[in-house]
């Protein structure tokens, strides 16, 4: 019986060394899929010719993706298990709120997963740049993304004493904080966030009484999207007008601000551009 269970072990043993040998010289995956939105992005940043295969169908929403244009040469996929298998991908590219069941269909088919998290400050760019250039393979180019966006961050960073005083205003009331990361591109361009005021660092409801109340600077609106909704009711409130000595921004652009890859900038220079302005007007 020891004999059995110690030969056993030796032959799972043998097959773990086998495995593990058959992974460290496939080298880097050449059928990637990404099926996340931020993903697409990082992994068209850095894929090499011909490795990205398919991305996921916000890719080509220029509304949403801030490399829409150069996603469109892609296949575009619904993030299914089902159709995702039928490209036969090496490594598919998800994020932590991708739909669990999807990512352990996948995995139970034997397709390699790398999850990403939400990047909710400018900080974890580099590190989730890193992680897409360890995955592809692409550590080098990884490397000089990470320097471009970090000497750029750093020429952006030229807020004096006396920062203006800024909203961040989405439907439904709701703000972003400074544990956030559009409270982080607030910061990076040079605004005090008075969702801090409020005690919502990490974002939440802001009444838009509590806002009038706050009387920031400048309040930066969420996108007004098509169609009539109770929800984006206090987007079009006249009271956001009225407030005297505010400015009230058009609405931002979700592409900028919501995936944490270097496009981010795109939306620290409109800030910046918006806070050097007010500070050329006193």
């Amino acid at each position: 019986m020891r004999a059995s269970v110690r030969r056993s072990r030796l032959i799972s043993l043998a097959a773990a060394l086998v495995l593990t040998g058959a992974v460290a010289d496939a080298g880097p995956p050449a059928q990637v899929v990404s099926i996340n939105l931020c993903t697409d992005q990082l992994a068209l940043l850095l894929a090499a010719p011909g490795q990205l295969v398919s991305v996921s169908k916000l890719a080509h929403d220029p509304s949403s993706s801030a490399m829409a244009t150069v996603a469109q040469v892609y296949p575009a996929n619904d993030s299914r298990a089902e159709e995702v298998y039928l490209l036969a991908p090496d490594l598919v590219l998800a994020g932590t709120f991708t739909d669990p069941a999807t990512l352990q269909m996948l995995r139970d088919l034997g397709v390699a997963v790398e999850v990403f998290a939400p990047a909710l400050s400018l900080a974890e760019i580099p590190e989730r740049l890193a992680q897409m250039g360890r995955a592809l393979g692409r550590e080098a180019e990884a490397q000089a993304q990470i320097d471009a966006f970090e000497a750029e961050l750093t020429r952006l960073d030229d807020a004096g004493p006396g920062r203006p005083r800024a909203a961040l205003y989405y439907v439904n009331s709701y703000t972003s904080g400074h544990r956030t990361l559009a409270g982080d591109i607030l910061r990076a361009a040079g605004f005090d966030n008075v969702a801090d005021e409020a005690g919502l660092a990490d974002g939440g409801t802001l009444a838009l009484e509590q806002l009038v109340m706050l009387a920031p600077e400048v309040i930066v609106r969420g996108r007004d999207y098509p169609g009539q909704s109770r929800a984006e009711d206090n987007l079009r409130h006249p009271a956001l007008g009225a407030l005297q000595g505010s400015t009230v921004t058009a609405a931002l652009t979700d592409r900028s601000w919501i995936c944490g890859a270097p496009h981010v900038l795109d939306a620290v220079r409109e800030m910046r551009d918006l806070r050097l302005s007010l500070e050329a007007g006193k």
